[in-house]
């Protein structure tokens, strides 16, 4: 049954490093290249349909990861899955705090009601957003290894 979780752990957490990632590198550079307001239309798409998906990936991750470090702290492994679980934490912490707040806003932004430093907070999300890459993906890592 710890195998199943280990495993199970570890899809769900490589997916979200996935989507996060592709979200990162594929998905706003390609929207910050569409013509005149479709980008910033798209990103606000994009934070409506993630932001109501992501919150349950984010926490259920972390649980998923709390299980696992509890299950198996007789195992081998057992502190790097405590070490992404902090990862997955810090995670949560920065979602929190610094990126749903300005994903809020910019959900609902028009070219018609946005505010003038709109470029500004979508340069602000993405910075944050990419140290929270960084930071899943080595969650990820630590579970990988902790499954060797």
């Amino acid at each position: 049954m710890l195998t199943a979780l280990e495993v199970f752990t570890t899809v769900v957490v490589g997916v979200m490093v996935g989507v996060e990632f592709s979200v990162a590198f594929v998905m706003n550079p390609t929207f910050s290249a569409l013509p005149e307001d479709s980008g910033q239309l798209a990103r606000a798409h994009g934070g409506r349909m993630l932001g109501a998906v992501m919150p349950f990936w984010y926490i259920g991750s972390l649980a998923l990861a709390a299980i696992w470090a509890v299950a198996g702290r007789h195992e081998g492994g057992a502190a790097l899955v405590v070490t992404a679980g902090g990862l997955l934490l810090v995670s949560v912490a920065m979602s929190v705090l610094l990126l749903v707040p300005i994903n809020n806003r910019g959900k609902t932004w028009t070219p018609e009601n946005r505010p003038a430093n709109w470029k500004e907070q979508t340069k602000r999300w993405d910075f944050f957003h990419y140290i929270r890459v960084a930071v899943i993906i080595g969650a990820f890592a630590l579970l990988v290894a902790a499954l060797a």
